[in-house]
């Protein structure tokens, strides 16, 4: 059992060793854990992964092997818990969507200062308090045009606040591309020069060399032909990017190939006063937004990719970050990013046709000044012609 669950780490791109997997093997007989899968899975990620940026790979390739084992219930509870918490889910009319108020970011802050000193219990339904289901701005799991998300799950994906600490996982930039497409419409975006150490053979000025040599070979060499284009890529992560995890892994991991001078950040939703590379440790690891714009050269080609779907603070509000209370509206850093940087593009995988229906997506391509483009073939080809310029 556990040889076929090794070579299905090994097929989903985990670089599992044999010497790794005798280590479980070894555990296992020295019982250092109690029959539990829960166990299991802790101590096979434990001995068999050793960096942290292959832990999602791991947890796919785990949930896709065990997937037949049933975790095991109370005998006593005759109704799952998730059947129970779905009862307190209403589905309503669009007529009673419709109706519901938006109190507007203001007040919703002040409104909800005001529960949080008369409330002094748990809350499920309803429209007025904090709790679960129900029509309330303030909770999880109900409906709600504009509301502040306290724990839980995001259901409508409509909160303009989130009260929780959020894990994201990082992109892979290993990912296998079924096409070459995306890499042939980056490759647009290049500009080549010869630099570094003479460590490649010139091939023509070898010959020319040998003939004038009366025949003795004379190997002549020369620095590398590198695309000296500089790229900083911002992604978006996170939220209703769940949605576009696949193609945006392509096109990571296609730049990560094309562009050899490339550094990228992560940002959620907007870019605000700081950015990060490692979404396990983005709370302790920041980079300050205003180093990153003073550490590039004006000639670097930055892209955004997002998609551009949030609430209309979040673009335009000092405190309107779905997570944070920054200081400036994230209109005000991506101002800075466009005059810091001419040579610019956002690149969305929202589809084009639905770009109309949101508000911040408007407002994000007014101050794209229009650039922003498709994450299709033609989309890339038009943002590479406007970036090699």
């Amino acid at each position: 059992m556990l040889i076929d669950f090794f070579y299905a780490l090994r097929d989903a791109k985990v670089p599992v060793t044999v010497k790794e997997f005798l280590t479980l093997l070894e555990a296992m007989q020295r019982q250092v854990i109690a029959p539990s899968l829960d166990e299991f899975y802790y101590l096979s990620r434990l001995t068999l992964v050793k960096d942290e940026a292959h832990f999602d790979k791991f947890d796919r390739a785990f949930g896709a092997y065990f997937k037949g084992v049933n975790a095991v219930f109370d005998e006593k509870a005759e109704i799952p818990l998730d059947w129970l918490l779905k009862r307190f889910e209403r589905e309503l009319t669009p007529e009673q969507k419709a109706a519901l108020q938006k109190l507007g970011y203001d007040k919703l802050q002040q409104r909800l200062a005001e529960l949080l000193k008369e409330q002094h219990g748990r809350h499920e339904g309803g429209s007025k308090w904090i709790g679960t289901g129900g029509t309330s701005p303030f909770g999880n799991g109900g409906t709600n045009p504009e509301g502040i998300r306290i724990g839980g799950q995001g259901r409508n994906r409509t909160a303009v606040k989130v009260w929780d600490q959020r894990s994201y996982r990082d992109y892979d930039d290993e990912r296998e591309l079924g096409t070459r497409n995306l890499k042939v419409a980056l490759r647009r975006l290049r500009r080549f020069a010869r630099t570094g150490a003479a460590e490649e053979l010139a091939l023509d000025d070898t010959i020319r060399a040998t003939a004038s040599n009366a025949g003795y070979l004379d190997i002549r060499m020369q620095p590398e032909r590198r695309n000296r284009i500089k790229v900083v890529m911002l992604l978006d992560v996170g939220g209703s990017m769940d949605d576009h995890i696949e193609r945006v892994e392509e096109l990571f991991s296609a730049a990560k190939s094309e562009f050899k001078n490339m550094e990228f950040y992560y940002f959620h939703n907007c870019v605000y006063d700081y950015l990060w590379k490692n979404n396990r440790r983005r709370h302790s690891e920041r980079f300050p937004t205003w180093d990153v714009l003073r550490k590039y050269p004006p000639d670097t080609r930055v892209l955004f990719v997002g998609d551009a779907t949030m609430s209309p603070y979040e673009v335009l509000a000092p405190g309107g970050s779905v997570e944070y209370n920054n200081e400036e509206a994230g209109a005000a850093w991506l101002a800075r990013f466009t005059s810091a940087f001419p040579k610019f593009a956002w690149l969305n995988p929202e589809p084009e046709n639905l770009w109309p229906y949101r508000q911040s997506i408007a407002l994000i391509r007014q101050i794209m000044h229009e650039r922003m483009f498709p994450i299709t073939l033609e989309g890339l080809e038009r943002a590479m012609r406007l970036l090699s310029k």
